[in-house]
């Protein structure tokens, strides 16, 4: 088969490739996924929304810091009763009240790309008077005090008031730099002046824990921002995910509407044509067999059996047409009972059988004696059969071969098996032509072409009994379909019961 052939056969049925599918939606969703994993944090953009951040954990941590601070004035005062201590817890605690005050009234407006740098320098100022008071604190000393105690009980103080300012601030950048730079200048200058190893330790310790706690919140903030961008990422294609979902949804109930409706199309057209075709059909075949008496024109005689065989095929098609219909809208019932496939088969053999003669085409057939009946409708399995046989008949070449098997399958089923040794379908056609109104390239050239609807109907008639179809073909070597009947259609024959047995046990029970 030629390339153009290929080609024109695709244009006509099916985009084989369903590359043009859902084009805006796929370009929406990889766009997403692109930005997603570029590593792009938009440090701008996130901005209000981290200090909106800071101020929350800011206002819901605002007790620690007075009861640290009073903590530390009562520790102190009970080492030094100096006043000066007192004065210092008062003017610390009321830069955190100021502070706090600040962030209420901050977390209250509405922060935006323009007023967020003025919030945040005003906070970075709060930041700066809150570390003054500690520097404040770090310049006191303790007369009374024995030793190196007083020297050792600020340090560790320092210590903890910069890990837990460290921790409440991360999401404000530059908060502790900025905070505890007057602290590491008060103990630079103490250690300066009294050149002492305890205070040139206790700087050296306290700025190298400064330094380590600024790069701690610093990668702490990337991560937190790095990880707000993800998750406005993740929205994003969640967002464009539910929007291409409610896009095929709608276009799903838009394309069952149609189908419903060209179904319902069909059905009445196909009723409304055939009315007319059968009186078409009587009237021809009445002028055909003369039955009114001789035509005298012998051309009539031949232009009437035209006419009664066009208007068969016609007939037959619309009947087709009727049966997918009805199956698609769901009208389609089964009238079940009792048949055996082997009749059926030869029946429908016998109804071939002239057309395979006059294309000297031999049908052999390889029945399996005394299979069991099997639960189904009659004139659907007829179907399924005559339109398989009729296939096989069309498109085997003249001096062919189809061979039919009836027989049991593995599981306990029964199978119709029809087998030609015609020119076989290209295995890229085979979902064509299982398609509704799908012919491959061979149906489209050849001169019986037919509707492309037998197929369909026999997989939407077994499948309706449970049943399953197989399709398998090779180019050049032929075609062979399947019709599989489940085992639990099957009718299993079971001895009857003898009479004597049956009525055995009413006697005992009256006995």
């Amino acid at each position: 088969m030629s390339t153009d052939a290929s080609s024109s056969t695709d244009k006509n049925i099916v985009d084989l490739t369903r590359k043009h599918r859902d084009k805006a939606v796929a370009k929406a969703v990889r766009t997403t996924r692109e930005r997603l994993q570029s590593g792009n944090n938009a440090t701008g953009a996130f901005a209000p929304e981290m200090l909106r951040m800071y101020l929350s954990s800011s206002l819901q941590g605002a007790a620690i810091m007075p009861v640290l601070v009073m903590l530390v004035g009562g520790v102190g005062a009970y080492l030094d009763l100096r006043p000066e201590l007192y004065l210092w817890a008062l003017l610390t605690l009321s830069v955190h009240a100021l502070n706090i005050v600040l962030a209420r009234k901050a977390i209250k407006s509405e922060i935006t790309q323009t007023t967020v740098g003025k919030w945040r320098t005003a906070l970075l100022v709060g930041q700066v008077a809150m570390g003054s008071c500690w520097a404040v604190f770090a310049w006191q000393d303790c007369s009374a005090c024995d030793g190196n105690t007083y020297i050792l009980y600020k340090g560790a103080v320092l210590l903890i008031v910069l890990s837990i300012t460290a921790m409440a601030n991360m999401l404000l950048r530059q908060a502790v730099l900025v905070g505890f730079l007057p602290t590491v200048l008060v103990l630079s200058l103490i250690a300066g002046t009294t050149r002492q190893p305890l205070d040139i330790g206790l700087t050296a310790m306290f700025t190298t824990a400064m330094v380590f706690f600024v790069y701690v919140t610093d990668r702490l903030y990337q991560n937190s921002l790095r990880l707000m961008s993800f998750q406005t990422e993740k929205d994003d294609l969640i967002a464009e995910l539910e929007v291409a979902n409610s896009m095929s949804d709608e276009a799903r109930r838009r394309a069952e509407e149609a189908n419903l409706a060209k179904s319902r199309f069909l059905a009445s057209m196909s009723h409304e044509l055939r009315t007319p075709l059968n009186a078409i059909l009587g009237f021809s075949e009445v002028m055909a067999t003369e039955v009114l008496g001789p035509l005298n024109n012998p051309l009539y005689k031949e232009y009437a059996g035209d006419i009664h065989r066009s208007g068969q095929h016609l007939l037959n098609l619309i009947n087709e047409i009727l049966d997918l219909s009805r199956i698609e809208a769901g009208k389609y019932e089964l009238n079940e009972e009792a048949i055996s496939l082997l009749e059926l088969a030869d029946d429908c053999i016998g109804m071939v059988q002239l057309r395979a003669r006059a294309k000297n085409i031999s049908i052999t057939p390889h029945l399996e004696q005394q299979l069991p009946q099997v639960w189904a409708d009659e004139k659907g399995m007829r179907q399924v059969i005559l339109n398989l046989l009729s296939n096989a008949v069309k498109f085997t070449p003249q001096g062919g071969e189809i061979s039919v098997k009836v027989g049991w399958t593995a599981g306990g089923g029964q199978y119709v098996s029809i087998r030609d040794n015609g020119p076989g379908i290209p295995e890229k056609e085979i979902p064509v032509v299982l398609s509704a109104f799908g012919q491959g390239s061979i149906a489209i050239k050849s001169a019986e072409q037919g509707t492309g609807l037998g197929l369909p109907i026999v997989q939407a008639i077994l499948a309706k009994h449970g049943g399953d179809f197989k399709l398998k073909s090779k180019l050049r070597e032929g075609t062979e379909v399947i019709a599989i009947m489940p085992a639990s259609r099957v009718l299993q024959s079971l001895p009857a019961v003898a009479e004597t047995q049956a009525i055995e046990p009413r006697k005992r029970q009256f006995a």
